[in-house]
């Protein structure tokens, strides 16, 4: 609630202070008195607009202070602050730390709530009429929620899995190409190209190397060859003891030539022509030669770019596997999504034409018999397109509250809006809600805000004395004037200041005993009434 406005130099105030409580506070006094400058205050605090021109003649800036007091008991201190100086900005504070006017506009929201003029009406904004239809029909919307938010943590992961789909296939698909081809070359050896060189060597003189054995063995063991010749010098040598030793190493080279020979012609025996063969390892070194061109300059590089692509090709069709998990998921989370918002749809819709048949009968003893009430709900899902219609006279069509209605019949709706809806914020300011009324309907608009004030801090800004009689506590604002400046004051009434104020608000004559008298019994009627409520 609000429990303290303070006002410097805004206007015709030079330092003027409001001390207000729970339930209902009338602010009375003559017609520019200044107490529009009491609701511009409180605009202030909820982000209005701030010019210049309100700042009081020869002061600097203008200030405005509201402290509040939340449900938890928290205070909490809203401050606008207005140079004088042309082209300056205003500046705002929450708790003495400075905030821009749009937090300020947000703070202030959740506390107050003004009824009267078309600027800062939570009930004129689509969001608010939204909401109130809800709390109205006890729309569970948590359902909607919890699949709301199932659907934002699963897109969520999608989106983390990232990349472009087109680009992951083709990435796919040119892997599993590569990966074929090195798995159908059966590469495991590192060493492979090295041995088929060496076989295909072998193979590719094999004619020539067995030609070259034979004329070698020739050599060493024929009639002319190398084992003949150790023989003969074995013959000149042998026997003689100079020569024991050498005679012993000729023997054995003797020995080792023959077994060359023997070795050589084995060796020769053993190479086979083989032409498949041969073509078979020319084209296995040309498939590994084609995969070191591609994959590697080694085939010990080439290996472990097989088992890179393997990886990768193993995280991408991972990855595919998930978004599939993850796209079904999402399907049903979005199907739940659209249960829970048919299931909003049908409960705002049903509730609609209760709440506008409840506010058009309290609109009828508000003095506005003939006004039609629609609430419309459109759009797809959960219907979020919410609107409340008024047709205020008799023949026009509905249209939104705020461009069909008046100040007064506008403040009179947002109070019958009000009487019917349960939530809220804690304080209402109503301006002009008794505009062209008077008798019964007074009586009525009274006996509404009255009836209001049991759930919220009511503050009304009131010609009539019938609402200032059911007030629990009433305020009036007045004007002096010397010759260079006027100054408005605010002052609590009690006692007979207040039957004085309300006789004046009677009768126009404060002080005559006739209209004391009426003022009196008009306050204990009121007073009466509060109790039989």
């Amino acid at each position: 609630m609000i429990a303290e406005l303070a006002v410097r130099d805004l206007g015709v105030f030079a330092d003027a202070r409001l001390v207000l409580d729970e339930g209902l506070t009338a602010l009375t006094g003559e017609t520019g008195a200044g107490k529009s400058l009491v609701v511009g205050a409180i605009q202030l605090l909820l982000g209005a607009r701030a010019d210049a021109s309100v700042v009081r003649p020869g002061a600097e800036e203008a200030i405005v202070d509201g402290r509040f007091v939340t449900a938890e008991g928290e205070e909490v201190v809203l401050s606008r602050v207005i140079p004088a100086a042309t082209g300056s900005r205003s500046r705002a504070y929450v708790n003495g730390r400075p905030v821009t006017v749009a937090e300020l506009a947000e703070r202030g929201g959740a506390l107050v709530e003004l009824h009267g003029q078309h600027a800062h009406q939570q009930l004129l904004q689509a969001s608010s009429q939204r909401h109130a239809l809800d709390r109205f029909a006890g729309v569970d919307l948590q359902p909607l929620r919890d699949a709301r938010a199932q659907v934002a943590a699963i897109s969520a992961q999608l989106d983390e899995l990232g990349g472009d789909e087109r680009s992951r296939v083709r990435e796919i698909d040119l892997l599993r190409y590569q990966l074929t081809e090195l798995d159908d070359a059966a590469l495991e050896d590192p060493d492979e190209d090295e041995r088929l060189d060496e076989e295909e060597d072998l193979l590719a003189d094999a004619v020539a190397h067995r030609d070259a054995a034979a004329a070698a063995a020739e050599a060493l063991v024929g009639d002319e060859g190398v084992a003949h010749q150790l023989q003969s010098v074995i013959g000149l040598v042998g026997g003689r003891a100079p020569f024991a030793e050498l005679e012993g190493r000729l023997r054995s080279a003797a020995a080792e030539v023959t077994e060359a020979a023997h070795d050589l012609r084995d060796v020769a025996e053993g190479i086979a022509d083989d032409p498949e063969r041969l073509v078979a390892i020319r084209q296995r070194r040309q498939l590994l030669a084609e995969l070191r061109r591609k994959y590697g300059d080694t085939l010990a590089e080439v290996l472990d770019e097989r088992e890179a692509i393997r990886r990768r090709l193993d995280e991408l069709l991972a990855h595919d596997a998930r978004a599939e998990a993850l796209e079904a998921e999402l399907a049903s989370a979005r199907k739940a999504e659209a249960s829970a918002a048919a299931a909003v749809a049908k409960a705002r819709k049903a509730a609609a034409p209760v709440l506008a048949g409840g506010v058009e009968e309290r609109l009828r003893a508000l003095a506005m018999p003939a006004a039609r009430v629609e609430v419309v709900v459109e759009g797809d899902g959960p219907a979020d397109d919410v609107r409340f219609l008024l047709a205020a006279n008799p023949g026009g069509a509905p249209a939104p509250i705020s461009k069909v209605a008046s100040g007064g019949e506008l403040s009179r709706a947002t109070l019958a809006l009000r009487l019917e809806l349960t939530a809220g914020p804690p304080s209402l300011v109503f301006d002009e809600v008794d505009a062209g009324i008077g008798g019964e309907t007074a009586w009525a608009v009274a006996t509404a805000l009255a009836a209001l004030a049991g759930r919220h801090q009511i503050l009304v800004v009131t010609h009539l004395a019938q609402v200032a009689a059911f007030a629990d506590r009433q305020l009036r604002v007045a004007k002096s004037a010397t010759d260079t400046s006027t100054t408005a004051t605010v002052t609590a009434l009690v006692d007979d200041a207040r039957v004085e104020e309300i006789a004046r608000m009677l009768s126009g004559q404060p002080e005559s005993d006739a209209g004391r008298e009426h003022a009196l019994e008009l306050l204990d009627a009121a007073a009466e009434a509060r109790r039989q409520a």
